[in-house]
């Protein structure tokens, strides 16, 4: 019996990575310096003073890594307070399992960025709980996000299926022992998921689909 539905953030439910990528160029270019796209594509769905350490060291800014990260939620959290739009089928999802299933979000972004996120898209009503980066110990891949988020929806791992759209975030739900759908954007869509997830669909249509059978003794 599938008794929780754990969403990811970032590139899952908003379209933030295009975001994060223009940031991070931006950053670069204020020091001299230029980010490649491969750098980018692997700093994304991780746990975020890690994702930093990675611009950091590949990118030479003459910069910490945590002031890299505070940089980039600043300037996240401008873009966010700009205006931002659900993912498509992120609304239709929600509202298709509100009420049937406990619904959480287990995001590598700090409080305050989902704070400003989620009531800007209008759906933070629909989540039990939310477990943010700046919140845990260990960052995805880790399983600690996904474990913490589980326990406080009440339930096992094996109740539990997560939504993700990076190898990271697919990777620490597996390690969770949830069962994991990914769900790649455009910048994940050609990485590669196999061991860290159970299905990959297209788009959250997709995704909502599959949640549905999994909830159907037998059908799983």
């Amino acid at each position: 019996m599938i008794r929780a539905l754990i969403f990811d953030m970032d590139g899952l439910m908003i379209d933030t990575e295009h975001l994060y990528w223009e940031v991070g160029r931006q950053i670069a270019r204020e020091h001299g310096k230029m980010v490649s796209d491969d750098t980018l594509r692997r700093m994304m769905g991780r746990e975020r003073l890690a994702s930093s350490r990675i611009f950091v060291a590949e990118t030479g800014v003459p910069l910490s890594a945590e002031e890299v990260m505070h940089r980039r939620e600043a300037m996240m959290l401008e873009r966010f307070r700009a205006g931002i739009e659900p993912m498509p089928g992120l609304r239709e999802i929600l509202t298709q399992f509100h009420g049937r299933t406990k619904l959480g979000v287990a995001t590598s972004s700090p409080r305050m960025l989902v704070e400003a996120a989620l009531p800007a898209i209008g759906v933070a009503p629909f989540f039990d709980t939310i477990t943010a980066g700046d919140e845990i110990t260990h960052g995805k891949p880790d399983p600690e996000i996904y474990l913490t988020t589980m326990r406080k929806l009440g339930a096992a791992p094996d109740e539990s299926v997560v939504l993700e759209d990076a190898p990271a975030g697919a990777l620490a739900g597996k390690r969770a022992g949830a069962h994991v759908i990914a769900v790649p954007s455009e910048l994940t869509e050609r990485e590669d998921f196999s061991g860290a997830s159970d299905e990959r669909v297209k788009n959250l249509f997709e995704a909502a689909d599959v949640v549905e059978r999994l909830r159907q003794p037998g059908k799983a």
